[in-house]
Protein backbone atom coordinates (compact mmCIF):
# COMPACT_ATOMS: atom_id res chain seq x y z
CA UNK A 1 0.00 0.00 0.00
CA UNK A 2 1.63 3.38 -1.35
CA UNK A 3 1.13 6.82 0.26
CA UNK A 4 2.20 9.97 -2.33
CA UNK A 5 3.43 13.05 -1.19
CA UNK A 6 0.80 16.26 -1.79
CA UNK A 7 1.33 17.99 -5.25
CA UNK A 8 0.96 21.41 -3.52
CA UNK A 9 -0.85 23.69 -6.09
CA UNK A 10 -0.59 27.82 -5.53
CA UNK A 11 -3.49 29.17 -7.56
CA UNK A 12 -4.81 32.82 -7.54
CA UNK A 13 -8.31 31.32 -5.74
CA UNK A 14 -6.66 29.63 -3.08
CA UNK A 15 -7.43 29.55 0.32
CA UNK A 16 -5.35 28.27 3.82
CA UNK A 17 -7.75 25.14 4.41
CA UNK A 18 -5.63 22.63 2.62
CA UNK A 19 -2.49 22.31 4.99
CA UNK A 20 -4.54 22.61 8.25
CA UNK A 21 -6.96 19.27 6.56
CA UNK A 22 -3.60 17.69 6.08
CA UNK A 23 -1.24 18.84 8.84
CA UNK A 24 1.13 20.21 6.96
CA UNK A 25 3.76 22.73 8.72
CA UNK A 26 4.60 25.15 7.84
CA UNK A 27 1.51 25.73 6.49
CA UNK A 28 1.19 27.60 3.76
CA UNK A 29 -1.44 29.85 2.29
CA UNK A 30 -2.69 30.48 -1.13
CA UNK A 31 -2.90 26.72 -1.85
CA UNK A 32 -5.46 26.08 -3.67
CA UNK A 33 -5.01 22.00 -4.60
CA UNK A 34 -3.59 19.09 -3.31
CA UNK A 35 -3.27 16.42 -5.86
CA UNK A 36 -3.10 13.10 -3.90
CA UNK A 37 -2.08 10.93 -6.61
CA UNK A 38 -1.55 11.83 -10.05
CA UNK A 39 -0.09 10.82 -13.23
CA UNK A 40 -0.48 14.26 -14.94
CA UNK A 41 2.77 14.84 -16.83
CA UNK A 42 5.00 17.14 -15.01
CA UNK A 43 3.13 16.51 -11.70
CA UNK A 44 3.33 12.55 -10.98
CA UNK A 45 3.40 11.56 -7.71
CA UNK A 46 6.00 10.69 -5.60
CA UNK A 47 6.01 7.75 -3.08
CA UNK A 48 5.89 8.74 0.90
CA UNK A 49 6.43 5.63 2.51
CA UNK A 50 7.96 2.24 2.59
CA UNK A 51 10.89 0.41 0.22
CA UNK A 52 9.54 2.23 -2.67
CA UNK A 53 10.15 5.69 -0.70
CA UNK A 54 11.02 8.42 -3.29
CA UNK A 55 9.96 6.68 -6.46
CA UNK A 56 7.53 7.76 -9.16
CA UNK A 57 3.64 6.41 -9.58
CA UNK A 58 5.07 5.89 -13.11
CA UNK A 59 7.90 3.67 -11.30
CA UNK A 60 5.43 1.46 -9.83
CA UNK A 61 3.63 0.86 -12.80
CA UNK A 62 6.78 -0.14 -14.81
CA UNK A 63 7.46 -2.35 -12.49
CA UNK A 64 4.28 -3.81 -11.09
CA UNK A 65 1.67 -3.44 -14.37
CA UNK A 66 -1.10 -4.97 -14.15
CA UNK A 67 -0.54 -6.52 -10.36
CA UNK A 68 -0.44 -2.45 -9.46
CA UNK A 69 -3.78 -1.59 -11.46
CA UNK A 70 -5.30 -4.20 -12.52
CA UNK A 71 -5.42 -6.32 -16.01
CA UNK A 72 -8.80 -5.54 -16.98
CA UNK A 73 -8.13 -2.03 -16.32
CA UNK A 74 -4.92 -2.18 -18.10
CA UNK A 75 -7.06 -3.57 -21.08
CA UNK A 76 -8.95 0.00 -20.90
CA UNK A 77 -6.60 2.67 -19.99
CA UNK A 78 -3.04 1.01 -20.90
CA UNK A 79 -0.68 2.31 -18.33
CA UNK A 80 -1.58 5.63 -17.39
CA UNK A 81 -3.03 5.72 -13.74
CA UNK A 82 -6.59 6.42 -14.99
CA UNK A 83 -7.65 8.52 -11.89
CA UNK A 84 -6.05 12.08 -10.49
CA UNK A 85 -7.34 12.43 -6.63
CA UNK A 86 -7.33 15.97 -5.70
CA UNK A 87 -8.70 18.10 -2.37
CA UNK A 88 -9.44 21.69 -3.27
CA UNK A 89 -9.87 24.50 -1.38
CA UNK A 90 -11.60 27.67 -2.85
CA UNK A 91 -10.67 30.78 -1.28
CA UNK A 92 -12.48 33.22 -3.91
CA UNK A 93 -14.39 31.83 -6.77
CA UNK A 94 -13.18 29.53 -9.50
CA UNK A 95 -13.80 30.21 -13.33
CA UNK A 96 -16.66 28.91 -15.19
CA UNK A 97 -15.24 25.65 -17.11
CA UNK A 98 -16.10 22.67 -18.57
CA UNK A 99 -14.48 19.79 -19.60
CA UNK A 100 -14.17 17.09 -22.78
CA UNK A 101 -15.29 14.04 -23.19
CA UNK A 102 -12.93 11.09 -24.40
CA UNK A 103 -13.78 11.51 -27.95
CA UNK A 104 -13.08 15.32 -28.15
CA UNK A 105 -10.20 15.46 -25.45
CA UNK A 106 -8.12 12.19 -27.74
CA UNK A 107 -8.86 14.46 -31.09
CA UNK A 108 -8.05 18.00 -29.56
CA UNK A 109 -5.65 16.71 -27.19
CA UNK A 110 -4.45 13.13 -27.72
CA UNK A 111 -5.84 13.24 -23.62
CA UNK A 112 -8.34 11.51 -21.61
CA UNK A 113 -11.94 13.86 -21.47
CA UNK A 114 -12.84 14.32 -17.75
CA UNK A 115 -15.28 13.16 -16.08
CA UNK A 116 -15.02 14.29 -12.06
CA UNK A 117 -17.03 13.85 -8.75
CA UNK A 118 -17.05 16.63 -5.78
CA UNK A 119 -17.40 15.65 -2.01
CA UNK A 120 -18.29 18.48 0.23
CA UNK A 121 -15.75 17.96 3.13
CA UNK A 122 -16.93 21.92 4.56
CA UNK A 123 -18.01 25.06 3.64
CA UNK A 124 -18.90 28.52 4.54
CA UNK A 125 -22.44 29.18 5.87
CA UNK A 126 -23.08 31.04 2.38
CA UNK A 127 -21.29 28.89 0.04
CA UNK A 128 -22.33 27.70 -3.41
CA UNK A 129 -21.32 26.46 -6.35
CA UNK A 130 -22.47 26.13 -10.09
CA UNK A 131 -23.62 22.38 -11.87
CA UNK A 132 -25.30 22.84 -15.18
CA UNK A 133 -27.76 24.60 -16.29
CA UNK A 134 -31.45 26.04 -15.03
CA UNK A 135 -32.48 27.17 -18.07
CA UNK A 136 -32.10 26.03 -21.87
CA UNK A 137 -29.63 27.71 -23.85
CA UNK A 138 -28.51 27.35 -27.58
CA UNK A 139 -24.68 27.46 -28.66
CA UNK A 140 -25.40 30.68 -30.09
CA UNK A 141 -26.95 31.82 -26.94
CA UNK A 142 -23.84 30.78 -24.67
CA UNK A 143 -21.71 33.02 -26.91
CA UNK A 144 -24.00 36.15 -26.89
CA UNK A 145 -24.50 35.62 -23.22
CA UNK A 146 -20.66 35.75 -22.53
CA UNK A 147 -20.51 38.91 -24.79
CA UNK A 148 -23.31 40.51 -22.66
CA UNK A 149 -22.08 39.19 -19.72
CA UNK A 150 -25.20 37.35 -18.75
CA UNK A 151 -24.04 33.66 -19.21
CA UNK A 152 -24.16 32.89 -15.11
CA UNK A 153 -27.87 33.48 -15.08
CA UNK A 154 -28.18 30.48 -17.27
CA UNK A 155 -26.94 28.15 -14.35
CA UNK A 156 -28.12 25.88 -11.86
CA UNK A 157 -26.29 27.59 -8.23
CA UNK A 158 -26.36 25.18 -5.52
CA UNK A 159 -26.23 26.22 -1.55
CA UNK A 160 -23.59 23.97 -0.25
CA UNK A 161 -23.02 21.95 2.93
CA UNK A 162 -20.88 19.16 4.14
CA UNK A 163 -21.38 15.59 2.41
CA UNK A 164 -23.22 17.35 -0.47
CA UNK A 165 -22.29 15.23 -3.67
CA UNK A 166 -22.05 15.99 -7.01
CA UNK A 167 -21.51 13.89 -10.74
CA UNK A 168 -20.03 16.09 -13.55
CA UNK A 169 -19.81 14.45 -16.70
CA UNK A 170 -17.54 15.65 -18.78
CA UNK A 171 -19.41 18.29 -20.97
CA UNK A 172 -21.36 19.91 -17.40
CA UNK A 173 -20.81 23.17 -16.94
CA UNK A 174 -19.48 23.99 -13.38
CA UNK A 175 -17.41 26.64 -10.90
CA UNK A 176 -16.62 25.72 -7.26
CA UNK A 177 -17.68 28.86 -5.02
CA UNK A 178 -15.66 30.72 -2.72
CA UNK A 179 -15.83 29.22 0.49
CA UNK A 180 -16.13 25.53 -0.65
CA UNK A 181 -13.41 22.56 0.51
CA UNK A 182 -13.95 19.22 -1.87
CA UNK A 183 -12.41 16.46 -2.34
CA UNK A 184 -12.41 15.77 -6.15
CA UNK A 185 -11.96 12.15 -8.05
CA UNK A 186 -11.33 12.81 -11.80
CA UNK A 187 -9.92 10.98 -14.94
CA UNK A 188 -6.79 11.18 -15.09
CA UNK A 189 -6.86 14.79 -17.37
CA UNK A 190 -5.57 18.90 -17.06
CA UNK A 191 -7.97 19.68 -19.89
CA UNK A 192 -9.92 22.83 -19.07
CA UNK A 193 -12.09 24.90 -20.88
CA UNK A 194 -12.32 28.07 -19.37
CA UNK A 195 -15.53 29.95 -20.30
CA UNK A 196 -15.96 32.62 -17.78
CA UNK A 197 -13.61 34.50 -15.10
CA UNK A 198 -15.48 37.21 -13.55
CA UNK A 199 -13.46 39.40 -15.93
CA UNK A 200 -10.64 38.62 -12.89
CA UNK A 201 -7.08 39.59 -14.24
CA UNK A 202 -3.94 37.21 -13.69
CA UNK A 203 -0.85 38.12 -10.99
CA UNK A 204 0.38 40.40 -13.73
CA UNK A 205 -2.53 42.58 -14.66
CA UNK A 206 -3.83 40.81 -17.80
CA UNK A 207 -7.02 38.88 -18.54
CA UNK A 208 -7.29 35.31 -18.13
CA UNK A 209 -7.43 33.28 -20.82
CA UNK A 210 -10.98 32.07 -21.83
CA UNK A 211 -11.60 28.91 -24.29
CA UNK A 212 -14.97 30.40 -25.40
CA UNK A 213 -14.64 28.05 -29.16
CA UNK A 214 -13.49 25.07 -27.61
CA UNK A 215 -15.93 24.91 -24.73
CA UNK A 216 -18.56 25.75 -27.07
CA UNK A 217 -18.16 22.19 -28.64
CA UNK A 218 -17.43 20.17 -25.61
CA UNK A 219 -20.44 21.69 -23.60
CA UNK A 220 -23.73 19.45 -22.99
CA UNK A 221 -26.82 21.90 -23.86
CA UNK A 222 -29.39 19.66 -22.25
CA UNK A 223 -31.40 20.61 -19.27
CA UNK A 224 -31.56 17.93 -16.26
CA UNK A 225 -34.29 17.65 -13.81
CA UNK A 226 -31.53 17.67 -10.79
CA UNK A 227 -28.06 17.36 -10.17
CA UNK A 228 -26.87 16.73 -6.96
CA UNK A 229 -27.10 13.07 -5.80
CA UNK A 230 -29.22 12.45 -2.66
CA UNK A 231 -27.43 13.72 0.61
CA UNK A 232 -26.05 10.95 2.22
CA UNK A 233 -27.86 9.38 5.24
CA UNK A 234 -25.38 9.25 7.50
CA UNK A 235 -27.07 5.72 9.24
CA UNK A 236 -25.01 3.61 6.57
CA UNK A 237 -21.79 2.11 7.32
CA UNK A 238 -21.29 2.03 3.51
CA UNK A 239 -22.66 4.30 1.47
CA UNK A 240 -22.70 4.11 -2.45
CA UNK A 241 -22.32 7.53 -4.06
CA UNK A 242 -21.48 7.58 -7.84
CA UNK A 243 -21.00 4.22 -10.25
CA UNK A 244 -19.77 5.30 -13.78
CA UNK A 245 -17.37 3.77 -16.53
CA UNK A 246 -14.36 6.02 -14.64
CA UNK A 247 -14.63 5.24 -11.02
CA UNK A 248 -17.04 3.69 -8.13
CA UNK A 249 -16.81 6.06 -5.06
CA UNK A 250 -18.52 4.89 -1.86
CA UNK A 251 -18.35 6.68 1.40
CA UNK A 252 -17.52 4.60 4.44
CA UNK A 253 -18.56 5.75 7.86
CA UNK A 254 -16.64 3.29 10.61
CA UNK A 255 -16.45 3.74 14.81
CA UNK A 256 -13.88 2.69 16.60
CA UNK A 257 -13.66 -1.17 16.99
CA UNK A 258 -14.89 -1.59 14.17
CA UNK A 259 -13.80 -4.19 11.90
CA UNK A 260 -14.84 -3.57 7.82
CA UNK A 261 -13.67 -6.11 4.99
CA UNK A 262 -13.85 -4.97 1.51
CA UNK A 263 -13.18 -6.16 -1.57
CA UNK A 264 -11.95 -4.86 -4.94
CA UNK A 265 -12.32 -7.46 -8.43
CA UNK A 266 -9.29 -7.16 -10.72
CA UNK A 267 -8.92 -3.32 -9.84
CA UNK A 268 -6.39 -0.71 -7.57
CA UNK A 269 -8.84 0.72 -5.26
CA UNK A 270 -7.72 4.11 -2.95
CA UNK A 271 -8.65 4.92 0.27
CA UNK A 272 -9.15 8.82 1.16
CA UNK A 273 -9.45 9.80 4.89
CA UNK A 274 -11.73 12.80 5.53
CA UNK A 275 -11.96 12.55 9.33
CA UNK A 276 -10.19 10.38 11.71
CA UNK A 277 -7.60 7.50 12.67
CA UNK A 278 -8.15 4.22 10.52
CA UNK A 279 -6.00 1.26 10.47
CA UNK A 280 -5.52 -0.77 6.74
CA UNK A 281 -4.50 -4.38 6.63
CA UNK A 282 -4.18 -6.16 3.04
CA UNK A 283 -4.52 -9.44 2.22
CA UNK A 284 -0.61 -9.94 2.49
CA UNK A 285 -1.22 -8.97 5.88
CA UNK A 286 0.76 -5.86 5.38
CA UNK A 287 -0.62 -2.75 7.58
CA UNK A 288 -0.62 0.93 7.68
CA UNK A 289 -2.39 3.89 9.33
CA UNK A 290 -4.15 6.28 7.33
CA UNK A 291 -5.20 9.41 9.15
CA UNK A 292 -7.38 13.07 8.02
CA UNK A 293 -5.89 14.23 4.58
CA UNK A 294 -4.05 11.14 3.58
CA UNK A 295 -4.88 9.31 0.52
CA UNK A 296 -3.91 5.39 0.24
CA UNK A 297 -3.34 3.69 -2.59
CA UNK A 298 -3.76 -0.51 -2.50
CA UNK A 299 -2.43 -2.97 -5.51
CA UNK A 300 -5.20 -4.59 -7.57
CA UNK A 301 -3.17 -7.73 -6.30
CA UNK A 302 -4.65 -7.24 -2.92
CA UNK A 303 -8.10 -7.38 -3.54
CA UNK A 304 -8.90 -7.74 0.21
CA UNK A 305 -8.49 -4.91 2.79
CA UNK A 306 -9.47 -4.50 6.33
CA UNK A 307 -10.42 -1.46 7.55
CA UNK A 308 -9.79 -0.95 11.51
CA UNK A 309 -10.42 2.40 13.15
CA UNK A 310 -8.86 4.24 15.85
CA UNK A 311 -11.70 6.68 16.24
CA UNK A 312 -14.62 7.16 14.58
CA UNK A 313 -13.80 7.61 10.94
CA UNK A 314 -15.04 9.07 7.64
CA UNK A 315 -13.28 8.05 4.24
CA UNK A 316 -14.31 7.83 0.53
CA UNK A 317 -13.50 4.47 -1.50
CA UNK A 318 -13.29 4.86 -5.46
CA UNK A 319 -11.86 1.63 -7.82
CA UNK A 320 -12.51 0.75 -11.45
CA UNK A 321 -15.67 -1.17 -11.65
CA UNK A 322 -17.26 -3.76 -14.37
CA UNK A 323 -19.54 -0.42 -15.50
CA UNK A 324 -18.93 0.43 -19.17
Amino acid sequence: MFKFEPVLKEIIWGGDEICRFKSIQPARSGIGESWEISHVQGNISIVANGDWKGKSLEDLIDRYGEKLLGKKVIERFGTTFPLLIKFIDARDALSIQVHPNDELAWKRHHSFGKTEMWYVIDAAPDAFLYSGFAQSITPEQYVQSLEDDTFVNYLQRHRVKPGDVFFLPAGRVHAIGAGCFIAEIQQTSNITYRIYDYNRKDAHGNPRELHTEFAKEAIDYHVYPDYKLPCRSGQKEIEPLVACPYFTTNLIEAGKGDKIQRFTEDSFSIYICLKGNVNLTDSNGYSIDIKQGETILVPAENPQTTLSPKENSRLLETYISEIV
